[in-house]
């Protein structure tokens, strides 16, 4: 089993190359994003204020993000592995993946950082804002508010797994194409 958290600040290409790893390592997609866009699209209670809080540029609180991960891996035990994509976002979220991997059995093999510069996310963002059609990926202010976010409290997450000795990071400025190669480069001496 391989388990693998993709890291970095937004619109920094998590999406995408989770994409790639899915396809050639055959894990399991665990994106809070999407789990939590599958509650608004349901118009849960859960759903309802997470649409609140995101639209708002702030982060969903971590009981509601950790049970989910939760029943998401419980579900899926016996697969090739999970990726985690932008999960966890801060430290305490960290140190309850390091929880429930052991309760669970499995444990993280590597993280990758994506590194992309501040004025190239705002440019992706931009991007992003005008195929997504979604409306907070078109709000300068609300992008702002991510990027300044990511770097107060996901950041620090990444000295966290530096310490484990788990974080690689990758030049996210790179090629999508590069990018995964690098990628793909970590992964393979993971599992050697």
């Amino acid at each position: 089993m391989l388990n693998i958290i993709l890291f970095g600040p937004p619109y920094a290409g998590k999406g995408t190359q989770s994409q790639n790893i899915i396809e050639k390592y055959g894990l399991i997609h665990l994106s809070t994003g999407d789990l939590l866009r599958a509650e608004m699209k349901e118009g849960t209670e859960l759903g309802k204020s997470a649409q609140q809080l995101i639209n708002d540029g702030l982060l969903v609180p971590d009981e509601v993000v950790i049970g989910m991960i939760n029943n998401k891996i419980k579900a899926n035990l016996s697969s090739k592995g999970f990726i985690f994509d932008g999960f966890p976002r801060t430290v305490p979220q960290a140190g309850a993946l390091d929880h429930l991997c052991h309760e669970n059995g499995i444990k993280i093999d590597a993280v990758i950082g994506l590194s992309v510069e501040t004025e190239e996310l705002t440019k992706r963002a931009v991007l992003r804002g005008q195929t997504s059609n979604r409306a907070d990926d078109k709000d300068p202010a609300v992008i702002s508010k991510r990027i300044i976010v990511y770097q107060d409290e996901t950041a620090p997450v990444a000295d966290y797994y530096r310490k484990k000795g788990l974080y690689k990071e990758v030049d996210g400025m790179n090629s999508i194409e590069q990018v995964f190669k690098d990628i793909c480069e970590v992964l393979d001496s993971v599992q050697e």
